[in-house]
């Protein structure tokens, strides 16, 4: 239209007219081509953003031109573009490039007839060279569209598994092992397009991270489609170190036979019922012939579940679809995964007895603050054949109160021991000379005197104050505010 509306105009224009006219546009034309090459388009597209999705870091990519936005045919981009927009937008690395306007068409009538062609690595959108796209009859039908994740996986033998990893403000951080349970990992996985979770190891599994440790909690239901849709805690916090880093394994992970050794417990809760272990690209139950408690702590231990309580032996089948089992597990009981073990060897499990585990963290209901409406702070009791008791205050200290907020999930201890504080109790005094070193994560894992084996008086019965304790009392404060 342009060179339509020139041509006409130099029709009535002298002859050195003419010559300062072409000499003009060609000068134009050649501003613009230098704009458009040397600033990568920052004449032209100067943001770009994700819309419609279901959070911030995934939706239709949609691309600023002047003052007006428009999409882009998904033709014409692709997974080196998508790495740039996530890093440009904080949203940490590209998950999935979807067409088709995989979230919904366009409200501008704008399509940009672009093709994106980044190497990946440019800081800004607008950087990346683009050129004029060979894409005939694009259409908001054809609207791009993105998934970014402000997550990751590495160190496993894919992008579907290893330790975790989290990015917040551009920086990325691990999330220490106490932190994270089974409903988080399934959000992660299917946030990463990794199928749904298998197990989440600890104790740097897949290798220790760097730089910073996240301590925040993320409290998912475990049906979220990314983890900031959960709610998250920063109250249960305690000493981490990359030794503690989180790992993940998702189904989705191809080499799965790097998956040996991963396991699980069948059972009304993650944290008891008949073990099973992946090996051999199986799932397999574990016969009680070579089994003892230090094999089930090992087990305990790797799925965050505290230490084993408690052995049992039960007759039933093997894993639906699989009647092979596995025997010749020989632990010492130090070691953070089975994997570490020796190896196991196959047999079919006819009738023979099978190890049914229950670890420490099924007993929390064990375990009570009396005193305070919240449960995080009062006279400690702990449940012991069937009668809740005290726990007397020789030799405790702030580590011992450390690992029972945590344990019941109340923050950390806020203060030095408070004996009196709450009053005595009353019935059996169960404990006495607790010596925890304070990153435990059950009471039970720390050593004591023998159950019932004291020479004390209720007056000297433990209490402890949580730091979730705070919480209420906030919230009493700003009620006491909102009726005056």
């Amino acid at each position: 239209m342009l060179v339509f509306v020139f041509i006409t105009c130099i029709k009535e224009i002298e002859p050195i007219g003419i010559i300062l006219y072409i000499f003009l546009y060609t000068y134009y034309v050649m501003l613009i081509y230098a704009c458009n090459v040397v600033l990568g388009s920052s004449f032209y597209h100067r943001d770009v953003r994700l819309v419609q999705g279901p959070h911030q870091c995934s939706g239709r990519v949609e691309v600023q031109q002047g003052v007006t936005w428009g999409t882009v045919c998904d033709a014409d981009f692709d997974l080196h573009d998508a790495e740039v927009v996530c890093q440009q937008l904080d949203c940490g690395i590209a998950v999935e490039v979807l067409g088709g306007a995989a979230f919904g068409k366009g409200d501008s009538s704008q399509v940009w007839r672009e093709e994106i062609q980044c190497v990946g690595n440019e800081s800004q959108f607008y950087l990346c060279p683009k050129s004029l796209s060979k894409t005939q009859n694009c259409s908001h039908g054809n609207d791009v569209g993105l998934v970014c994740s402000d997550s990751r996986l590495l160190g496993g033998p894919d992008s579907c598994s290893g330790t975790v990893e989290l990015q917040y403000l551009s920086e990325w951080g691990t999330v220490c092992d106490a932190f994270w349970d089974m409903r988080a990992a399934s959000v992660l996985c299917r946030q990463l397009q990794c199928g749904s979770a298998l197990a989440v190891p600890g104790q740097a599994w897949f290798g220790e991270g760097r730089g910073h440790i996240w301590a925040d909690v993320f409290e998912c239901q475990g049906n979220e489609t990314h983890l900031s849709q959960c709610a998250v805690s920063s109250w249960s916090r305690a000493a981490c170190s990359h030794g503690r880093d989180a790992g993940l394994l998702c189904d989705g992970s191809k080499p799965l036979s790097a998956l040996n050794g991963t396991v699980r417990l069948s059972g009304e809760s993650d944290c008891e019922g008949h073990l099973e272990v992946y090996y051999q690209l199986a799932w397999s139950r574990v016969l009680m012939d070579s089994w003892s408690f230090k094999e089930a702590s090992v087990v305990c231990r790797q799925l965050g579940c505290g230490s084993a309580v408690k052995l049992y032996s039960s007759s039933l089948s093997g894993t639906p679809g699989n009647d092979v089992c596995l025997t010749g597990y020989q632990c010492s009981g130090n070691e953070s995964h089975l994997v570490n073990c020796s190896d196991p060897h196959r047999l079919n499990c006819s009738s023979s007895p099978q190890a049914f585990i229950v670890c420490s963290s099924e007993y929390i209901i064990s375990i009570r603050l009396v005193g305070d409406a919240g449960g995080c702070a009062g006279r400690l009791e702990v449940l012991h054949q069937g009668s809740w008791g005290t726990v007397c205050g020789d030799s405790w200290d702030l580590k011992d109160a450390q690992v029972v907020c945590r344990q019941l999930q109340c923050g950390t201890a806020l203060s030095d021991p408070v004996p009196t504080f709450f009053g005595p109790g009353t019935g059996p005094i169960w404990l006495d000379e607790v010596d925890c070193e304070g990153n435990e994560t059950s009471l039970w894992d720390c050593p004591s005197a023998p159950w019932g084996q004291n020479d004390c008086l209720h007056k000297e019965d433990v209490g402890i104050v949580c730091s979730g304790v705070k919480i209420l009392h906030l919230k009493k404060k700003e009620s006491k505010k909102n009726l005056l």
